[in-house]
């Protein structure tokens, strides 16, 4: 699968976004290319360092750069920070309700082949940690190890808040997309909720990388095609929760 070699060079993503990115990775040190998967997508990955392989995937209503400040504290290992589906620089991929999961895990297969690794540690956050424990679950030889940051909220027991209950509805959600004007301070203001004031305020490019997701109009579908496959008005579909007996299958 061919590699292309046009850093940040996606044209369907804003502006605002390709330009975040050509300076967020001026001043990161990493590398960032297209891969193509089998499906004819491309995915945006930055790499760094050398090692043992660390694929990250980030989370919801954020991008690789989400993960690029750890890269200096990644020694001795060669990471790779995907880009997951329409997030990002990456193509826009297709979140359907009934077969999300499949999708999900043929994605992360894809990248790990496109990127000529036979096996890797995966380390998802959030969104990005469903993605990895369905694969881990369907292709345990293929991980070598798995760590979940602030994941995975489709447990058995685990519920959806409110507020991302009402924005995958249909037409709720669009009309609360269409309604918020993401800034700076808007924000600022949704991290400190979640304690993450200190955090954000130490990494103003990040807040800055976050405020251009929200403008960009494919991560902004992509967000909303996620949460749809994810989430009904009722909580999580039962086709993408993880239950007890799939966790057995790794012991």
């Amino acid at each position: 699968m061919a590699n292309q070699a046009n850093p940040v060079g996606s044209p369907d993503h804003s502006a605002g976004m390709r330009e975040i990115y050509r300076r967020m990775l001026r001043g990161a040190g990493g590398r960032g290319r297209f891969v193509t998967l089998s499906t004819g997508k491309r995915v945006h990955v930055v790499e760094a360092g050398d090692g043992v392989p660390v694929v990250h995937l980030h989370g919801t209503n954020t991008s690789a750069l989400s993960h690029l400040m750890l890269l200096e504290y990644l020694t001795g290992v060669r990471t790779y920070l995907v880009d997951r589906p329409g997030m990002g620089m990456s193509d826009s991929g297709e979140f359907r309700r009934g077969d999300f999961r499949v999708f999900a895990t043929r994605f992360v297969d894809d990248v790990l082949n496109a990127l000529e690794l036979d096996s890797a540690v995966i380390a998802g956050a959030s969104g990005g940690g469903v993605f990895s424990l369905w694969y881990t679950l369907e292709h345990p030889h293929r991980v070598r190890g798995l760590a979940l940051l602030g994941s995975t909220p489709t447990l058995t027991g685990g519920r959806v808040p409110v507020p991302l209950r009402l924005m995958a509805m249909p037409v709720l959600g669009d009309v609360m997309t269409r309604s918020v004007k993401p800034g700076r301070r808007m924000l600022l203001r949704m991290m400190s909720s979640m304690g993450e004031a200190g955090t954000i305020s130490r990494h103003p490019d990040l807040l800055d990388s976050l405020v251009a997701g929200a403008r960009d109009p494919v991560a902004v579908a992509a967000n909303r095609a996620e949460l749809r496959a994810l989430i009904s008005p009722s909580g999580f579909r039962p086709a993408v929760r993880i239950r007890p007996g799939d966790l057995r299958r790794l012991s």
